[in-house]
């Protein structure tokens, strides 16, 4: 220890554990994206999306959107795990109110990062987009004031034949949903 270091009780110097900052997991085709929000006294206005006839413009990955949606998370909720296999179907997602804790995980046989878990923790405050390719598995949990998720596809939800695969929300483990206490 250094000549400077606080000295602690045995009690407490036992316990003590510090923090370390690991650098997140990568997924293959997972990319974010930080957006701006520009606020005034008469309150916000963000861009979510430019676009031309390549589809999104400006951001690190491509997209043509086919449909954007608007999905009310209730306080508390789990939603998990979604996973599109029939058809190829890319999303970006972006949390506009409220906070969500988002979940990744590479289902994709043949992908480099197959099984690698990523951890997402996104906010209105300080919106961020997040590209989900197709046959990685997401879901989220929402804050105890819920939250407003903006997502984009680049395919059309057909509601007589959904491509919206299942896996349990405990699927890949309780504990990726369990509260941080700290």
């Amino acid at each position: 220890m250094s000549e400077h270091a606080i000295m602690l009780a045995p009690q407490y110097a036992q316990e003590l554990t510090f923090e370390t900052y690991p650098v997140a997991p990568q997924i293959h085709g997972v990319w974010i994206h930080a957006l701006k929000k520009n606020r005034s006294e008469n309150g916000a206005f963000m861009e979510y999306v430019r676009m031309d006839v390549e589809g999104v413009q400006g951001l690190p990955g491509q997209l043509k959107p086919r449909q954007i949606s608007v999905s009310w998370a209730a306080p508390k909720r789990i939603n998990a795990f979604h996973i599109h296999i029939k058809q190829e179907q890319n999303e970006i997602w972006c949390v506009l109110q409220g906070q969500l804790v988002i979940w990744l995980v590479d289902c994709r046989k043949h992908s480099p990062t197959v099984g690698v878990k990523r951890k997402l923790v996104f906010s209105g405050e300080q919106p961020m987009m997040v590209h989900i390719p197709s046959g990685v598995a997401h879901g989220y949990q929402a804050s105890e004031q819920g939250a407003t998720l903006l997502y984009t596809m680049d395919a059309q939800f057909d509601i007589t034949d959904p491509n919206e695969g299942r896996l349990p929300w405990n699927f890949f483990g309780d504990e990726l949903w369990a509260e941080d206490m700290g």
